[in-house]
């Protein structure tokens, strides 16, 4: 059942194609209280351009728990719910604070938040502040997307379009560049 919920948006990654919902970007942030939430599968870019939203902007959204997910701030949005709150005209990184910190612990120890993902919380969305940094490993990827997955999300995007052309959907939804 969608129950609806204000959230501050904190995370938005670049967007990636699956071979079940399309193309995702990985949403996160925190609800009024503090609480962390997951938007789990958000198709971004599909939104109508008044529904897409910028980080640290409040949005109004419906959703309910993805209980196909074990992760438990996971919540299947609602998407013709989605509603973006004015964004204010400067970047008031002190009510960013507020906000981003309220009821949230600051954890400085990996392994620590290691074991509480481990643990019965399972938590997978926190805030880390490393106090040391050791090491950066950048590993090189393909270039292009894999071919099946750039199939899976053409023939994805003609069922979302049942009454536009082949050459319509691919002229409206462009993929992104995979970098």
């Amino acid at each position: 059942m969608f129950e609806k919920k204000k959230i501050y948006i904190l995370v938005k990654t670049y967007p990636t194609i699956s071979h079940k919902y399309a193309e995702l970007v990985c949403t996160a942030g925190v609800l009024e209280n503090g609480t962390w939430i997951r938007l789990y599968p958000m198709p971004f870019r599909l939104l109508a351009d008044t529904q897409q939203y910028p980080k640290y902007t409040w949005i109004d959204v419906e959703v309910e728990r993805n209980t196909s997910d074990f992760r438990p701030e996971s919540y299947r949005p609602n998407l013709s719910s989605v509603s973006v709150n004015p964004k204010p005209r400067s970047a008031d990184w002190n009510e960013r604070r507020k906000i981003i910190f309220n009821n949230n612990r600051i954890y400085t120890n990996l392994h620590e938040l290691i074991d509480e993902a481990k643990s019965d919380s399972k938590k997978s969305l926190a805030i880390f502040k490393p106090t040391k940094i050791i090491d950066l490993k950048i590993e090189e990827d393909e270039r292009e997307w894999d071919s099946e997955k750039l199939e899976c999300l053409k023939n994805e995007s003609l069922q979302l379009n049942l009454f536009k052309t082949a050459d319509e959907v691919e002229k409206e939804f462009r993929v992104v560049r995979k970098l």
